[in-house]
């Protein structure tokens, strides 16, 4: 049997996968120091019973599961959950079990179980005792249970407790064990978890310095380790290397590095070098340690910004939650990864990890992708945010100063972060001694990582100023403040800015209401539509949200403010904003407009399909030539009726034709579009007009009538892009099509399948609502959906309806089964589509 060969988050070692499924499943015998995963051969039961936590409990009626696992997206979906949190049962307890076999020849050795993420107040139990407690679902966190292991042959129960109460979210956090474990097991002379902290005291083209620290555990103080520590480029070969001998008392071990000519780290050329640690007792190797290294140079500055490596950058960020959409919570490796390339696709260059520690996963990939990220550690403080009140504030005193070392700890060796959060939005911003709180988390950070400089994200303006919590940071975020930067950096010229929440503009894909610009208002309900949905016109917010123009227009005009994180990248479960309550409201339940039970902000759905609003983002941030046109061109009821048609483009200007016709040539930022305005301090801060021109769109103001609309894009009198909308017959097929036609033969490889359905001509039908049925040959249906924040369908079924003519097949690779993957959907009186994967070994 062929091996294959699986990432290690912790320190990218290699592990062969199929003797990692035989020891996870019955035993573990590895070479001291090697990491493997943890994911097989687990049982789940959703319920509470002190023995499900002894070895003799009876555990074979339970569910069979492979982690990553989020128990509660399967459904299904019901009013009885609170639409705030996605509609699903999340609540409640769960209970894994897993067995462990351990060899007499293994005793004397450490063996430590790690988890990336478990939501939420996670108990660990090995053989019936508490190992430990972790209340906090988002940070990593280990326990070294060898005390508690039998190392005779015999099996070890592992055990874990999950419980997760109401208002204890703002959004959907998922249930269960959502993300990687791992088992590693050492020699008594090895390297700690997360020990190596590699930095970069001095960077420019010429060379580098690279200092590592290594932390030594050393049980038994043995005397006779040595610590050699290599740098690999990227190809792996050794560019500089130390040795140090270590004493039977040290902890710590410091070793320093130069580069000459170094490859740095960047956006656009994401090199990263490894670091190498092995420790030999006696001559021979007991641990091997990898840590990455990305050779960069950050600099902020509070008058024109952020650079990297000597040049200023814009930050073009998005905020993300967590979920992956049809996969819950569960941090799959393919998904993080489509998420990211979807946002750089767009031109973002930059994420925030809205509002907790991400997974692993996504750092590593960033890291790779050349993303920058903020990494942010908390939603709230001590002081708890309204229908909110079971959250983390419960566990502040307690945990905060562990929980975010250990989110530092975890990543501070990774080049894409560029500055950590250590707040949203939170109530202290109020509080006359709220900065006491800010100043102590600042410190804590600076203490664990000196290297980076720290933010937290402010919406209480000024409140947070006025009470000293923007002094305790280094970098100040200011949420939908965008009226305000001029006159905070007038007032505060020492400031680091970033608008660290930007826009919060709504919107449904594929969805057009008319009349289609009306002005703006501040109340809330006047933004919902009885269809349940939200124009993608894309103007339509909650009060204190704006167009993404209103923060084109003020970063254009503040270079001061290093750029922007925009509310959000993706369509995320749970808050329906403008749907189903109020954010910060008393009352925690959002169902008054079910069945709405997910989010409307993002500039992708749910399913990672684009809303108009992408390529307005990719209009401003991509240099590649592109043009968008909208709306649709399907309105058989609006015939000689005038309807507004809008371009984005990075053109210089833009021509439409209407069946043919020309309509006329606008030109980028001279012929502005009128759009409407009215957010919170607009009237007070801002320009108060509520028809506010925009350099950043082109509009046209046409007669419908059935054909076709055509935009074309020139630059330099070129013609450099051109999009076509035809008016669709009816419905005809469906229409198939892979984001990957290859996938890995792992059990956790995906493929998105975007379905549509079409005309007879292969015109996309944009009202098409049938439903479809799936069916898969060789591998497995991973999970459905179409975008549409009202659909009941489960996740994991094998049918789902378009929505706007579109919807998302998921399929996942079965473990080491290669071969072809045969994917047909099936629609009454449409024409069936057919597609083939492969998955190799």
């Amino acid at each position: 049997m062929s091996l294959q060969w699986m990432r290690n988050s912790r320190e990218q070692k290699l592990v062969p996968l199929f003797f990692v499924l035989i020891f996870s499943l019955l035993s573990f015998s590895s070479v001291a120091g090697e990491r493997a995963s943890f994911n097989q051969g687990w049982k789940f039961k959703l319920g509470d019973d002190k023995r499900f936590a002894l070895p003799s409990y009876d555990d074979t009626g339970w569910q069979s599961v492979t982690l990553p696992h989020d128990w509660a997206i399967a459904g299904p979906f019901d009013p009885k959950y609170n639409a705030r949190t996605g509609g699903l049962p999340h609540l409640g307890t769960g209970w894994y079990r897993k067995t462990l076999t351990l060899s007499k020849q293994q005793a004397g050795k450490r063996v430590r179980l790690s988890f990336d993420g478990a939501m939420q107040n996670a108990r660990l139990y090995v053989n019936g005792e508490l190992v430990g407690y972790r209340p906090f679902g988002y940070v990593g966190f280990h326990y070294d249970i060898t005390e508690y292991l039998k190392f005779n042959g015999q099996a070890n129960v592992i055990a874990v407790k999950l419980f997760a109460e109401d208002f204890a979210s703002r959004w959907y956090p998922g249930a269960g064990i959502y993300r990687d474990t791992w088992l590693e097991i050492d020699e008594p002379l090895h390297i700690a978890q997360w020990g190596t902290f590699v930095t970069t005291p001095s960077v420019n083209k010429k060379q580098a310095r690279v200092a590592v620290k290594t932390e030594i555990n050393n049980l038994e103080q043995v005397d006779g380790g040595v610590l050699k520590t290599r740098i690999l480029d990227a190809q792996g070969q050794p560019v500089a290397s130390a040795e140090q001998k270590l004493n039977p008392n040290q902890k710590l071990a410091k070793q320093d590095f130069t580069i000459s000519n170094p490859h740095l780290w960047g956006v656009d050329n994401p090199y990263l070098y490894r670091v190498e640690s092995k420790l030999y007792l006696n001559g021979q190797e007991v641990d091997r340690y990898y840590s990455p290294l990305g050779i960069r140079d950050l600099k902020f500055t509070p008058d024109n910004g952020f650079f990297l490596n000597g040049e200023r950058v814009q930050i073009q960020g998005v905020c993300l939650h967590h979920d992956n959409g049809p996969l819950g919570a569960v941090a799959n490796r393919r998904a993080i990864e489509r998420k990211l390339q979807i946002m750089k696709k767009m031109g973002a260059n930059a994420v925030r990890t809205s509002h907790n520690p991400p997974s692993p996963i996504l750092v590593e990939l960033a890291d790779k992708m050349g993303i920058l990220l903020q990494v942010e550690a908390f939603d709230v403080w001590k002081a708890p945010k309204r229908g909110a009140l079971n959250s983390y504030n419960k566990y502040f005193d307690e945990w905060h100063e562990k929980d975010l070392r250990a989110m530092i700890k975890q990543h501070r060796n990774n080049p894409s972060i560029i500055m950590w959060s250590t707040g949203n939005e939170i109530m202290e911003q109020a509080q006359k001694d709220g900065w006491k709180r800010a100043k102590q988390l600042t410190d804590i950070a600076k203490d664990e990582d000196p290297t980076r400089l720290v933010a937290a994200g402010f919406n209480h303006y000024p409140g947070a100023i006025n009470n000293k919590l923007s002094d305790q940071v280094d970098i100040v975020g200011l949420n939908y403040k965008p009226v305000a930067y001029q006159k905070v950096h007038q007032q505060n010229p020492d400031y680091i800015l970033l608008a660290s929440e930007t826009s919060s503009v709504t919107s449904t894909r594929g969805a057009y209401h008319f009349p289609a610009l009306e002005k703006g208002r501040k109340d809330l309900s006047v933004s919902k539509h009885d269809s349940r949905e939200v124009s993608s016109y894309d103007y339509i917010g909650p009060p204190w949200a704006y167009p993404p123009d209103i923060e084109f227009y003020y970063l254009d005009n503040n270079p001061q403010v290093m750029g922007e994180f925009v509310w959000t990248g993706f369509d995320y479960l749970g808050e329906p904003t403008p749907y189903g309550g109020r954010d910060h409201n008393k009352d925690g339940h959002w169902n008054a407009d079910w069945p709405v039970k997910s989010s409307f902000f993002g500039i992708v759905d749910l399913v990672g399909l684009p809303k108009d609003r992408y390529y307005l983002y990719q209009s401003q941030w991509s240099d590649k030539p592109m043009v968008h046109v909208l709306p649709h061109w399907n309105w058989p009821n609006k015939v000689g009726e005038s309807i507004p048609v809008l371009a984005y483009t990075n053109a210089e200007a833009v021509e439409l034709f209407v069946n043919g016709k020309s309509m006329g040539k606008k030109r980028k930022g001279i012929d502005k579009a009128t759009i409407p305005i009215d957010f919170t301090r607009w009237d007070t801060l801002g320009e108060g007009e509520f028809e506010w021109q925009s350099p950043y769109r082109l509009r046209w103001d046409v007669e419908y009538q059935p054909g076709e609309i055509e935009v074309v894009a020139y630059t330099n009198g070129k013609v450099v892009a051109r999009k076509k909308v035809v008016t669709a017959d009816t419905a005809y097929q469906l229409s198939l099509n892979a984001d990957r036609e290859v996938i890995q033969a792992d059990g956790q490889d995906l493929s998105y399948i975007t379905v549509e359905v079409k005309d007879k001509k292969g015109h996309l039908v944009p009202d098409a609502e049938h439903k479809i049925r799936f069916f898969v040959e060789g591998g497995e249906i991973a999970g459905v959906g179409n975008g549409d924040q009202s659909n009941l369908i489960p996740f994991n079924a094998d049918y789902t309806r378009a929505f706007y003519g579109k919807a998302v097949l998921i399929v996942k690779s079965k473990a080491g089964r290669a071969g072809k993957i045969k994917v047909r959907a099936f629609s009454s009186h449409l024409q069936e589509g057919h597609l083939e994967l492969t998955a190799k070994p």
